[in-house]
């Protein structure tokens, strides 16, 4: 289970790590997790800079080894209460499952797009799953893309966990 903490903060990467879907940035404020960020494929890699960023990076490793390992890391939760919302409803589905913007939007009383916009604020992907939401007619927009490598890491991580 992950810890939310109520710092806040934005700054420069702690680290950027490989993954089989491309570079993996961590950003961390005040003793928090403060966002996880999918990196264009050139982007460089960066050893973690402390031992939080350290422990972020082997949890990742250890997602990677087994989809199923739950996080454990103080995340500087922000975004507005229905993002909030939305983000608990993307933890709850199950891996290896999807459910559409459509059916989140149902459950929470609002918009298929609200629920998108919601899903590509998402500060914390993999911890969040935020992949395991797609469009009725197809895999649908992935961390505010529509086109490009982001849609094929949204693809190997869907993949991944239907192993």
């Amino acid at each position: 289970m992950t810890r939310p903490s109520a710092i806040h903060g934005d700054t420069a990467l702690s680290a950027t790590i490989p993954t089989p879907f491309g570079p993996f940035g961590i950003r961390v404020a005040r003793e928090a997790i403060a966002e996880f960020v999918f990196l264009p494929p050139d982007t460089p890699l960066r050893a973690p800079d402390s031992q939080l960023t350290r422990l972020a990076a082997s949890q990742i490793e250890a997602w990677l080894a087994d989809p199923d390992f739950r996080f454990d890391l103080p995340l500087a939760m922000r975004g507005t209460s229905f993002q909030q919302r939305v983000w608990q409803q993307i933890s709850d589905i199950p891996r290896g499952q999807v459910r559409t913007y459509g059916e989140l939007a149902g459950r929470l009383n609002s918009a298929s797009r609200a629920v998108g916009q919601a899903c590509g604020a998402n500060p914390f992907p993999l911890v969040i799953p935020c992949h395991r939401v797609v469009s009725k007619t197809g895999i649908g927009g992935f961390s505010g893309a529509t086109d490009g490598h982001l849609l094929g890491v949204k693809r190997w991580l869907l993949a991944f966990e239907s192993t």
